[in-house]
């Protein structure tokens, strides 16, 4: 039998993050697919890729598809995502939409948001051909599962993870596709998406889609996908509970009521206001906690809770890890008190 393994620890030695020593979810093939359970959570891989922006090319008004080029590239199912660490430091989740068995490159799109959060402003006016961009993932959830029958609803931008799922479903499967955005020109890959569907099952619409409609037959053990504007989202959750959401954006983190946190290691209580965040707050103490995505989707902040009950915004944790972990950077109380480990 093989030596069990010893680690020698060094006097002085930096100590090993948890997170240095999580295991890595592994992903199952593409077909056939899994069966149709809960999605579980990816995590991001332990070491980040540098790839070169090859192509850049307006797919869309608005809209700019960023090719990025590597070698031997992890593979991805559809609807997997990545995060781009942009030239600010900003880190960013944009779906994968290109070719999942080519392991040379990963292709992104992404529509400007004049009134956002800076992310896509600075894709469309700094990232250009040659530059180099910190890549983290693939990750996925938002996986294609098996199933008799799918719906699928895309709201403009929202078409980028739903286009590699309905290239990968196999002949003769059961779908239709309702894809919707302010006009024609602004929706991205309409054509392949049109061609895809030739026979009825694409329905585009130009402004607000009727969703009782649309939605009013949806087959007997149908699993329905959607993604877009967070409004779209939520009109079809009201009318298929159990839709599979992909969304990009954090739902509101810095609101509810006031809590307290104490940190049990430091011997600190701090107090979070409603209209902040535990990241702020605690950063506000301990200003060398590590952040990155502010959103809820990278993992980065991720703190060990030893009391209290946490009302989780989070778009990445399994049920398992939410049991004794939150990401403090959006998720908040749902008890007057929390004790985090640190």
């Amino acid at each position: 039998m093989p030596k069990p393994l010893t680690v020698a620890v060094l006097a002085g030695a930096a100590l090993l993050t948890r997170r240095a020593l999580r295991r890595r979810v592994r992903v199952s093939p593409l077909w056939p697919l899994p069966a149709l359970d809960p999605p579980i959570s990816g995590r991001p891989r332990s070491r980040a890729l540098r790839l070169r922006v090859a192509a850049r090319e307006t797919v869309a008004d608005g809209v700019v598809q960023l090719r990025l080029e590597g070698r031997d590239l992890p593979r991805w199912e559809p609807g997997a995502h990545i995060d781009l660490v942009l030239p600010s430091g900003l880190v960013r989740q944009y779906s994968l939409c290109g070719d999942p068995a080519d392991t040379s490159s990963y292709t992104v799109a992404t529509r400007l948001v004049e009134d956002g959060r800076g992310g896509s402003r600075e894709v469309h006016e700094q990232v250009e051909v040659g530059a180099e961009l910190e890549v983290r993932g693939p990750r996925n959830r938002f996986p294609l599962v098996k199933a008799p029958a799918y719906v699928f609803v895309a709201g403009g931008i929202g078409i980028t993870p739903v286009l590699p799922m309905l290239r990968a479903l196999p002949e003769g499967a059961d779908w239709r596709l309702l894809y919707a955005g302010r006009t024609r020109e602004s929706m991205p890959f309409l054509a392949e998406v049109e061609e895809l569907g030739s026979g009825g099952r694409v329905t585009v619409v130009s402004g607000l889609p009727d969703l009782d409609g649309e939605l009013a037959d949806v087959p007997e053990g149908a699993v329905v996908y959607c993604c877009g504007p967070e409004g779209l989202m939520a009109a079809v959750a009201e009318r298929i509970p159990e839709v599979r959401l992909e969304r990009f954006a954090p739902r509101a983190s810095a609101d509810g009521q006031a809590f307290e946190v104490e940190l049990r290691r430091s011997g600190r209580t701090l107090t979070v206001p409603a209209d902040s965040t535990v990241l702020a707050a605690v950063r506000a103490e301990l200003p060398n906690t590590l952040y990155s995505c502010e959103q809820g989707f990278c993992g980065t902040c991720q703190q060990r809770v030893l009391e209290g009950e946490v009302e989780h915004r989070d778009e990445l944790l399994t049920d398992a890890e939410r049991a004794d972990s939150m990401l403090i950077c959006v998720s908040r109380a749902r008890s007057e008190r929390l004790v985090l480990d640190l």
